[in-house]
């Protein structure tokens, strides 16, 4: 016989959130509040907020303030990426962003799921790391344990499901690569 889900057996593991109910209860607040409302040009205030819980931000980087991280003590973006509106970084596991990275509005990087094929509908985390210089345009949504390499490109509406690999065009759902990404010099 075929047992979905029993939600009353679910249990949340220990340390899941990597911090306590506490800290993640006022980075929600922080989120909700100051995060949020700050003006679209104080990207360097994002960052400040950021690094209090955790996040590894580093130079220059453009956090828009509509963008929503779960937990920032498991994101890390290197230098100069930029993050765009209502961006969702649903940081269960770890978030790895590189180098000159942009993660276009609407994107959804999801760390997290469920095992549905058992009872207890166990939740877990797999890491997503997107490579310097990788364009995520608008809407796309990147599943737990992905990685896109260095240099691609994930056209708009795409949904990734399986590894891209570098300096190429990828698009669809699933997301395949339809050409190399080349230089051109202007």
């Amino acid at each position: 016989m075929y047992n979905t889900q029993n939600l009353n057996l679910y249990k949340t593991p220990k340390n899941f959130r990597g911090k306590s109910k506490i800290v993640v209860q006022l980075w929600w607040l922080v989120q909700g509040t100051l995060f949020k409302i700050s003006p679209q040009f104080l990207y360097g205030f994002r960052r400040f907020l950021l690094r209090l819980f955790g996040a590894k931000i580093g130079k220059k980087v453009i956090i828009r303030p509509s963008a929503q991280i779960t937990y920032p003590w498991k994101v890390s973006i290197g230098d100069y990426s930029w993050v765009g509106d209502d961006v969702v970084l649903y940081s269960l596991g770890e978030i790895e962003i590189g180098n000159n990275v942009v993660i276009s509005q609407k994107s959804y990087l999801c760390t997290g799921s469920h095992d549905y094929l058992k009872s207890d509908f166990p939740i877990f985390a797999k890491k997503i790391t997107i490579e310097d210089e990788v364009w995520l345009a608008t809407d796309v949504f990147v599943a737990p344990g992905i990685t896109i390499e260095k240099g691609t490109v994930v056209g708009s509406r795409s949904s990734v499901y399986k590894n891209l690999p570098k300096k190429t065009v990828c698009k669809g759902n699933p997301a395949k690569p339809i050409k190399k990404r080349t230089n051109t010099i202007t």
